[in-house]
């Protein structure tokens, strides 16, 4: 008879821990133990320094403060090994400068002091689940490169931020996403929680600008029956919806100073108190925020709590303006236009004309990505369902004072292209474009505007203003050539 094949044995996950305190090195011993973990204990910097030379771990759970250096020491000199050992610092209870400081070093999370059983079960199953636990760096590397792609571009600026989204995603510490309204930043938010640990876990997105400065703390925290007026039930509010998961605190900036407050008890503590309950509950919750206004100003006039801010921006992801990234348009417009066609039901998504992708280059974007895809999806139902023209987009790109100050400058003396260009545009006061001695337009959009204008009122004459028959001379819909003339002031 033939052996039944053994599967090879899981390795042991294990634990170093390393507190001077013989009490709480037994505490986190026997929790951990009870957990099916491995255990290693030590009691000082130099110990651990030694066991982590000879021995391979899964986390490493250290005391602020040690005999002989700081907790903050052997978080660096972990993060300058090799390999991706997460390690969470236990620091004294109310000391929020102490856990600050170990997430910006590099912590994976902290624990306060007296540990709480809940709390430290909590943080070891996200480390021991993390990403890459017990994988190489290669497949590490490639399975948050392909969550990360979803922020398309080709951009330096948004290859970057797509790694910091990876090295972030291995950490709890909170994060400040910073840009301009429609830049992405709750996508990038998304991002940086389905790469983590959390990711099986729920993400929930909170908009505080858009919530009544009454019912905040209702919302944020639940509320027990008969608390208040209306509340006919035991409700849970936004942490302990997010528990084991992600909050994104959503234009932050717009928080009363009242709930501020509050709002930093429950980041701190990792406990909330329900609006009319006695006693608090514990929560687990990685908080990220966004906002497109500038936090320290804002602490610097008085409208947002000085000790929030420091709390929240831990680290701090700026993403870049679509202005600043035009090379990213191009894929970014490809694949917005598939999944409006999508949306619309169509069987092919309409294909951008080279000339169109050059225009959406040249305007300045201010509300970024939001705004391409609302230009899109009106472009669209201008289309003829096969390509989408630069007349489908009924935009003028935005001109800097800059370039209209440099065009002011050049030479009015015509030449025999820009005098042609005079003659058929001049009516009405419209501005000319003007064409180089080699007949290059300086600005391509104008250019094409105004061959635009003089094509559809050409139409309009040889037709007698008959616009359905102008419509069908120049091969567009009756609906088509109305919008044109409506944006290009032809009456």
């Amino acid at each position: 008879m033939r052996r039944a094949e053994r599967k090879p044995a899981q390795r042991e996950r294990r634990v170093l821990v390393v507190d001077d305190e013989p009490d709480i090195r037994e505490l986190l011993e026997l929790t951990l133990a009870k957990m099916g973990l491995g255990v290693v204990a030590v009691g000082s910097l130099a110990e651990a320094r030694d066991t982590l030379r000879d021995a391979r771990f899964d986390l490493c759970l250290t005391d602020m403060r040690l005999p002989d250096g700081e907790g903050l020491d052997l978080v660096r000199h972990i993060s300058g090994l090799p390999g991706d050992l997460p390690v969470a610092v236990i620091t004294a209870y109310g000391s929020a400068e102490n856990a600050v400081a170990a997430l910006k070093a590099g912590a994976f999370d902290y624990l306060g002091k007296p540990v709480a059983l809940e709390a430290l079960r909590s943080l070891v199953r996200s480390a021991i689940q993390l990403p890459g636990a017990g994988q190489s760096a290669e497949a590490l590397a490639k399975g948050a490169t392909d969550i990360t792609a979803r922020m398309l571009g080709v951009s330096q600026a948004i290859l970057e931020v797509r790694h910091q989204i990876g090295r972030l995603a291995r950490s709890m510490a909170p994060v400040s996403i910073v840009g301009e309204s429609g830049s992405g930043k709750e996508l990038a938010a998304r991002l940086i929680h389905e790469a983590g640990p959390r990711a099986r876990e729920p993400f929930v997105g909170v908009n505080c600008g858009a919530i009544p400065e009454q019912l905040m703390e209702a919302e944020f925290f639940g509320h027990k029956k008969g608390a208040f007026t209306g509340a006919d039930r035991d409700r849970d509010g936004f942490f302990q919806a997010a528990n084991g998961g992600t909050m994104l605190l959503d234009e932050v900036a717009d928080l009363p100073l009242v709930m501020q407050v509050k709002l930093l008890r429950a980041i701190q503590e990792k406990r909330v108190r329900k609006v009319g309950a006695t006693i608090e509950e514990p929560v687990d919750v990685r908080i990220l925020s966004a906002t497109h206004q500038d936090l320290a100003q804002c602490v610097a006039a008085g409208r947002f709590r000085q000790d929030l801010y420091y709390r929240l921006n831990v680290i701090e992801l700026a993403l870049p303006p679509l202005r600043e990234r035009p090379e990213d348009i191009p894929a970014l417009a490809e694949a917005i236009i598939g999944k409006l066609a999508k949306r619309a039901g169509m069987d092919h998504a309409p294909a951008l004309s080279t000339v169109t992708v050059r225009y959406l280059q040249s305007y300045n974007f201010p509300g970024n990505v939001r705004e391409l895809e609302n230009i899109l999806e009106r472009s669209l139902a201008f289309s003829d369902g096969v390509t989408v023209n630069v007349e489908d987009l009924a935009l003028r790109p935005s001109v800097s004072d800059d370039a209209a100050s440099e065009r002011a400058e050049v030479p009015a003396t015509a030449t025999a292209a820009a005098a042609a260009a005079a003659a058929a545009a001049g009516r009405g006061g419209r501005t000319v474009a003007r064409v180089s001695p080699d007949g290059i337009p300086e600005s391509l959009p104008d250019y094409l505007e105004q061959v635009e204008r003089q094509a559809i009122e050409r139409a309009l004459e040889k037709t007698r203003f008959n616009r359905t028959a102008a419509a069908r001379l120049l091969g567009i819909t009756f609906r088509a050539l109305r919008h044109r003339m409506q944006r290009l002031d032809i009456n």
